[in-house]
């Protein structure tokens, strides 16, 4: 059992950045992943991350802007954010997969960290 812990949300103006951590305790040498879910929407994906660093994906209206990355020595997934967008306005979930590449569907989830982009 994975346990997750984000951090890093805040208040930010259009333009800005935000760097989001996720803390993972327990087994973690798994594929991980950031996803999003904004006001009266579903949560989707923005980005992923297999378990030993060597591959990124992202969604497209986050390319270029957003960068994931991880410490596996210190068991953290980061998510760097810039040229943040109003339309970024979301609460921001870390989740892990049940093998080392980002594969179906995420079986484990923090609990959410929010994210206010103004304009």
């Amino acid at each position: 059992q994975v346990q997750l812990v984000e951090s890093g949300g805040g208040l930010v103006q259009a333009g800005g950045s935000l760097r989001l951590s996720c803390a993972a305790s327990g087994r973690t040498l798994y594929a991980m992943a950031w996803f999003r879910r904004a006001p009266g929407k579903e949560r989707d994906f923005v980005a992923g991350i297999n378990s030993d660093g060597g591959r990124t994906y992202y969604a497209n209206s986050v390319k270029g802007r957003f960068t994931i990355s991880r410490a596996n020595s210190k068991n953290l997934v980061l998510l760097q954010m810039s040229s943040l967008k109003p339309e970024d306005t979301a609460v921001y979930y870390c989740a892990t997969y049940s093998g080392a590449v980002v594969t179906g569907a995420a079986n484990s989830w923090g609990q959410g960290t929010q994210v206010t982009v103004s304009s």
